[in-house]
């Protein structure tokens, strides 16, 4: 067996957090975005299937420019945790829908 086993549980003390590991590395593409006021609409792959998300918009706006999208995308989508994700790939689209609304929007990702 290995040395390296931590003890998460004993019947004597009952559960034990294991310590936090110093060497662990921050995951790739998981970086914060900046706060410039500049709306970044990013291409991800979830479960097989694309989805255009929609980063930067504030907290009290982000329930109706989901609603707003999803009719001008002709698709679904969700409003959850700061972001709004739309089915498929319309990147452009929404970035053209922003321009038209007099807001700055750029492409993220690749």
């Amino acid at each position: 067996m290995r040395d390296d086993r931590e003890l998460v549980y004993s019947t004597e003390t009952g559960y034990q957090a294991p310590p936090k590991r110093r060497d662990a590395k921050p995951q790739p593409g998981k970086q914060a975005l900046p706060d410039d006021g500049v709306i970044r609409v990013a291409r991800e792959r979830r479960r097989g299937s694309m989805m255009s998300i929609v980063h930067g918009l504030a907290a009290r706006e982000i329930d109706e420019v989901a609603k707003a999208l999803k009719r001008h995308c002709g698709t679904g989508g969700t409003a959850k945790n700061g972001v709004v994700e739309i089915q498929g790939d319309h990147r452009e689209k929404i970035v053209a829908w922003f321009a038209a609304q007099g807001r700055k929007a750029k492409l993220a990702g690749g």
